[in-house]
């Protein structure tokens, strides 16, 4: 009979790696520390320095919003919170208040400004029309009549011309000054035409805008800004003229008004 198997020889134990430990990089100067250090081995700074330290808002956002006190350590006495004043908002809106209250007397003519820039003016034609003095034939309408062939010649040289509009007023842009007796060059230089006009704009709460226009020496329309509100008359005062002499008469052909009604 056989007899019992040979014993079998047992394998020796295979070695057991153990896991490399744990270790925490050193921020400041990368050595490698045991992962419970709280100190680098080699620079001793703090392997863990925490967050960063909270930015503190900027004044703007601290006006409005409070910051919370930190919590007390423990077995310390708090100390009794100073409550201060919540004014930020009040003080906001009373300025606020302020400048609407400023504003709104100038709120119309803001919105009037936007309407003379971006519409089309109109013919402002006069209810009324005067001259301090005219010679016979050439009266104060003949420079509101719409013709070029027919003048206002003043009298004496201080004359003044004036033109009433409708209340409440009007919103005055342009002015329109066809100089001498006719838009026709020969006619034109064969009398006294104005150089420099005086235009002063009445309001009708009584206050007076004065500007100041210069022609050039030709025949024919010449165009300026002069911009008032609420006008209700408004007076043109030659001051300088070209070709004057002793039997050449000043003559102003036509004027016109631009602008706004109400």
């Amino acid at each position: 009979m056989p007899g019992p198997p040979p014993d079998r020889e047992e394998a020796p134990p295979r070695p057991v790696r153990q896991a490399p430990a744990a270790t925490v990089r050193c921020p400041n100067c990368g050595t490698e520390n045991a992962a419970d250090r709280t100190l680098c081995v080699r620079c001793a700074l703090l392997l863990d320095p925490g967050p960063p330290p909270a930015v503190r808002p900027p004044w703007w956002r601290r006006l409005l919003h409070r910051e919370r006190r930190p919590a007390p350590v423990a077995g310390t006495r708090p100390r009794p919170a100073w409550r201060r004043p919540r004014v930020a908002l009040p003080l906001i809106l009373l300025l606020l208040a302020v400048g609407v209250w400023f504003a709104l007397p100038r709120v119309g003519g803001w919105l009037g400004l936007a309407r003379d820039e971006t519409g089309t003016p109109e013919s402002l034609p006069p209810t009324a029309f005067r001259a301090s003095s005219a010679l016979k034939d050439h009266p104060a309408g003949a420079a509101f009549d719409g013709f070029n062939n027919r003048y206002w010649a003043p009298a004496t040289p201080d004359a003044t011309l004036e033109a009433d509009f409708e209340k409440p007023g009007v919103r005055v842009t342009k002015l329109v000054v066809f100089g001498g007796i006719s838009a026709k060059q020969d006619e034109f230089l064969t009398q006294a035409r104005p150089a420099r006009l005086r235009v002063e704009l009445l309001t009708a709460d009584g206050e007076t805008k004065t500007q100041r226009v210069t022609l050039k020496d030709q025949a024919g329309q010449q165009t300026f800004d002069v911009r008032g509100t609420d006008v209700v008359r408004a007076r043109l005062v030659p001051e300088t003229w070209y070709g004057a002499g002793h039997d050449r008469r000043l003559a102003v052909a036509e004027v016109e008004f631009f602008g706004h009604r109400g």
